[in-house]
């Protein structure tokens, strides 16, 4: 497992980069990423090119004998490009253009900012490209940051118009697809779209979706020029980009399709903060103040895993408090320890600390390094040193991959299409799957994010949380998985729509009906504080329903458990054998309680083996023969794996093999 910090040569005086080389080996360190954000030194005016204080600085550190990560700079454009040419500048949904002064601010959909961009590309390239201590490229820095995935420019428009024109063929399938009919959209010429942008008072639904495909793919597109260069003038390097875990504004499996290997920026406590209040309002267990919330961690690693479906790396691991949240809690020593065993848990082969040293101006003072603003050592250093001693076990943990048998299918357009039209206040695709994540989590068992065009053969249970735009090719993949013995379990709002954001004319729901085996004859949003009593055959799977009813009538289904109506009762939840394998529909929202009781039956009977018995607050993973608890609490807290009682000490881990403890080395 590599470990790498990043550094910016150009915050800091020249004198000082060899000692910081120094201390980078000294502590372990095997790489370090430079130049993401250096583009207006590399050029500081039209035409004048300064390599020269990067050229000493990348011989200074990998003189040192580190590896060298490039970053390409265009997330921060110069302010003479900016000023030279103000259309470059994105503009916001309400028609403000952006400013210089931060970053991403550049559209790139831009013909003359797409240009710039190849020429910064190339020129570095043509320099570095080929340095022999130079292993791999990030792609830009953070695509969608900064509320930037979405542009609204003249330049966006008539790429959209284009987009469309690819998609649709004719005006007429598009006003089809779309329903333009209502409220008299209907379009006569491609050039009478625009963007769905505020100066609407509600954008149709399937305009607004098509919209987000369209950026997504415009970023790809715009990524895509950058590593066609790189792989031509830097043959042998893997190309990257760093993502943002549950960022929602892009769909991250377009953008990593042309790429190597997928890395992402973990921010642990700023995660929390900015992920928690939808995913989970009212965290389960006592967690310590300082590691934010190990599932949410968790699930983005799982996210960043399946991209590629290989191990992954984490471009910037927090090292210390941070300075974008509205708390920043300070982080103590042994936290980033843990967090960099989590990543190792749950697939990454490489973590590379963000920062060096905590930099002394501009927007990001109060963010912590490995070295305080003084250089002397911050807190998350003495973790770092203890795990480059560790660093023998880390490998032989690495060396197994992930092997889970449990799937959550997700797909961004269901989730896009659901933020469009939730119906219910509260309602969040991706706070749905994280129910059933933390339900596996609570018996223990691993779970993949499988994307609808994934190798279904890896597993033999997948959740199907909300499968909401129904794909009639995944449903007959499906349909062939089941068949040949898998368990497949659906929750509510299935199929309710088409690809392009319409409701069906089928029963719902919809393509997937044949596979339920049951049709949902209602559904509707239940108010705070409304449950449906639930009574069935699925032991521990109590409660009332609430947040979104469906109530089902069963045809070749047969019924698990029912809504315990006034009127009498009414199947919830229904169970429907297709060849060696079954489909289980779930009429309700589940609790992560009701998710963990049904999960735990369906998990028999997809023959996976029970995880192990854990206290709240403990996290298993397993890797081969190793099977990982990490504490994420304050205080020790006991496991029954392996057969055997473990106790895992606060916010620490413990690795199991063989029925054996391995005990940690002493540093």
């Amino acid at each position: 497992m590599k470990l790498g910090v990043c550094y910016y040569p150009e915050h800091w005086p020249e004198e000082r980069w060899a000692l910081d080389a120094r201390l980078m080996r000294d502590l372990g360190l095997d790489l370090v990423r430079i130049g993401e954000f250096a583009w207006a030194r590399m050029e500081p005016a039209p035409g004048q090119a300064d390599w020269a204080w990067l050229d000493r600085a990348i011989e200074t550190l990998t003189g040192a004998g580190l590896q060298l990560l490039l970053g390409t700079p265009t997330a921060t454009p110069p302010a003479w490009l900016s000023r030279a040419h103000p259309d470059i500048l994105r503009v916001d949904a309400d028609g403000r253009s952006r400013n210089h002064g931060s970053r991403r601010h550049a559209c790139l959909n831009n013909p003359t900012y797409r240009a710039e961009s190849r020429r910064i590309v190339t020129a570095m390239a043509e320099r570095y490209g080929e340095h022999p201590a130079l292993v791999g490229w990030q792609i830009d820095n953070e695509f969608g940051g900064g509320g930037t995935a979405r542009c609204y420019c003249d330049h966006c428009a008539a790429a959209f118009r284009a987009w469309l024109a690819a998609r649709y063929g004719a005006i007429e399938a598009l006003n089809e697809a779309w329903g333009a009919v209502f409220w008299s959209q209907t379009y006569a010429d491609w050039s009478q779209i625009d963007p769905p942008d505020d100066r609407v008072d509600k954008p149709n639904p399937s305009h607004a979706l098509d919209y987000a495909r369209f950026c997504s793919d415009a970023t790809a597109a715009y990524q895509q020029e950058q590593v066609d260069l790189l792989r031509r003038l830097s043959p042998g390097r893997f190309m990257t980009h760093n993502f943002m875990g549950l960022f929602r504004e892009l769909d991250p499996f377009d953008l990593a399709a042309s790429l190597d290997l997928a890395t992402w920026d973990s921010y642990p406590t700023g995660n929390l903060e900015r992920w928690g209040p939808a995913l989970a309002p009212d965290p389960e267990g006592q967690y310590a103040p300082d590691v934010g919330h190990p599932l949410i961690t968790g699930m983005a690693h799982a996210l960043t895993y399946a991209l590629k479906r290989a191990p992954f790396w984490v471009m910037e691991q927090q090292a210390g408090a941070i300075n974008w949240g509205r708390i920043n809690p300070g982080v103590r020593p042994g936290t980033t320890r843990l967090w960099c065993w989590h990543a190792l848990a749950e697939g990454a082969s490489a973590v590379v600390f963000f920062r060096w040293r905590a930099t002394l101006f501009a927007q990001e003072q109060y963010h912590s390094g490995l070295l305080r603003h003084d250089g002397s050592p911050g807190g998350g250093l003495a973790d770092v040193r203890r795990l480059a001693a560790e660093r023998e076990r880390l490998a032989a943990i690495a060396a197994h991959p992930r092997a889970n048998r449990v799937g959550l299918l997700i797909d961004f357009a269901d989730l896009w299409a659901l933020e469009l039209q939730p119906h219910r206040a509260g309602f969040d695709y991706l706070a749905h799957l994280f129910v059933y994540y933390q339900a596996l989590a609570r018996l223990g068992i691993g779970v993949d994010l499988v994307p609808a065009d994934a190798d279904l053969a890896p597993y033999t249970l997948l959740v199907a949380a909300s499968a909401h735009l129904g794909n009639a090719a995944l449903a007959g993949r499906l349909e062939s998985w089941v068949r040949q013995g898998g368990q497949l379990l659906f929750g509510v709002r299935a199929g309710f729509k088409t690809p392009s954001n319409r409701v069906t004319d089928e029963p719902l729901p919809g393509v997937w009906r044949s596979l339920v085996g049951a049709t949902i004859v209602d559904w509707q949003a239940l108010p705070d504080g409304v449950g449906w009593p639930v009574v069935g055959e699925v032991p521990g799977l109590v409660g009332p329903a609430g947040t979104w009813v469906e109530t089902l009538r069963t045809e070749t289904a047969r019924p698990l458990a029912h809504f315990q109506l006034p009127d009498g009762p009414v199947p919830a939840l229904v169970a429907h054998e297709r060849g060696a394998g079954r489909v289980t529909t779930l009429g309700w929202v589940p609790t992560v309680a009701q998710a963990a009781s049904l999960l735990a039956t369906l998990l028999v009977a997809a023959g996976i083996p029970p995880g192990p018995a854990l206290a709240p607050g403990l996290v298993a993973a397993r890797r081969g023969p190793y099977l990982l608890l990490l504490n994420f609490t304050d205080g020790p807290l006991a496991a029954t794996a392996a057969g055997r009682d473990v106790t895992v000490p606060a916010r620490d881990v413990v690795v199991l093999a063989d029925d054996a403890v391995l005990e940690p080395p002493q540093v």
